[in-house]
């Protein structure tokens, strides 16, 4: 597995070494002790692992926990999607800065998003299947969500057309008035 920097800070593209013939493919897809040889000094554990399913135009995001703050380890294993890490932590210098880029079944890459990170998705697609694994417990009532389209923000989700949305997505917070970390 090799490790590649992105434009926020701790947050990375982790791209596993496939080997593939005529039968199909195998890699690894988690190794703990590489995973903290090529994260660096923080040791991180993973408590649990998602798995959703979702249609062509789902957007979902950008969530994130204020209190037990999850670092994600996402990727797409069937179909493709645009993830979206965004950086809340107000001492870092990469602060309200966003990265994305595209997970598929093809390029088999991975995205290292620490805790005090938003993170969302959007299917690009006809469905696809997202697998990640969380460093804490999903807390309901911990959870918050910045409105995926705010301008200040301006992402750019890569898709054309309104994205469909959850309810709690619709009525994400401004950027400006969310809650972020110290």
């Amino acid at each position: 597995m090799q490790k590649r920097e992105t434009s926020l800070n701790d947050c990375f593209i982790l791209e596993p070494q496939v080997f593939g013939d005529a039968r199909g493919f195998f890699f690894e897809s988690f190794n703990q002790r590489k995973f903290n040889e090529l994260i660096g000094t923080e040791r991180y554990s993973f408590v649990q692992d998602n798995h959703s399913k979702s249609a062509r135009g789902v957007l979902r995001g950008l969530h994130y926990q204020m209190q037990q703050p999850q670092g994600k380890l996402v990727r797409v294993v069937q179909g493709e999607v645009f993830d979206v890490a965004l950086d809340l932590r107000r001492s870092s210098s990469t602060f309200g800065k966003w990265f994305g880029l595209i997970l598929n079944e093809t390029n088999k890459r991975q995205l290292w998003i620490p805790p005090g990170f938003a993170h969302g998705f959007v299917v690009l697609s006809e469905t696809a299947e997202f697998l990640y694994k969380t460093t804490d417990f999903y807390a309901p009532e911990h959870e918050r969500c910045i409105v995926w389209n705010d301008k200040k923000l301006a992402i750019d989700w890569q898709f054309q057309g309104q994205p469909l949305l959850s309810a709690k997505d619709k009525n994400g917070a401004a950027f400006e008035n969310a809650e972020v970390y110290p």
